[in-house]
């Protein structure tokens, strides 16, 4: 979606999202997937469906967007908010994205067209691949709880 900054003369509007830090349970590798259209790269995450809670809208999205479906939810993480105009809608958006921590066995399944590749890297690898803070915070708060092995450390 291609997005410029906050025009203050704009409509506005609100926008709730909900996604995964996906930890592999093997090596505690994170799941980051590629975005083609804006060459960036981000988490599974995704809006917030009427009545759904918003880990089934973490599950559900993650299930869109990466084919993965046998995951555990373990914790909510961090809470994103950022704010930017959507050219084609022609509107303000505040955002506020809530990522939870989960963890699989599995494997990527099939991408969403919107992503052209998916990888899983040590969370301070993720950390320099992922551009916009709102992305990093959870990764940031990961990093900041979990032992160092997760970490990609073993001191």
């Amino acid at each position: 979606m291609r997005s410029e900054p906050f025009h203050p003369d704009a409509p506005a509007i609100a926008e709730l999202a909900a996604g995964l830090i996906l930890c592999r349970r093997s090596d505690q590798r994170v799941l980051l997937l590629h975005e083609r259209e804006e060459d960036r790269w981000c988490f599974p995450k995704g809006h917030v469906e009427p009545g759904e809670s918003l880990v089934e809208a973490a599950r559900r999205e993650t299930m869109e967007e990466a084919g993965l479906a046998e995951l555990s939810v373990d914790r909510e993480l961090a809470e994103s908010r950022y704010r930017f105009f959507d050219l084609r809608r022609r509107v303000n958006v505040f955002k506020t994205t809530v990522y939870f921590l989960g963890r699989t066995d599995s494997d990527v399944g099939r991408l969403e067209p919107i992503f052209d590749r998916a990888e899983w890297l040590a969370p301070s690898e993720a950390l320099v691949r992922v551009r916009y803070p709102a992305d990093r915070a959870p990764l940031e708060t990961l990093l900041a709880s979990e032992p160092p092995t997760v970490r990609g450390r073993t001191d």
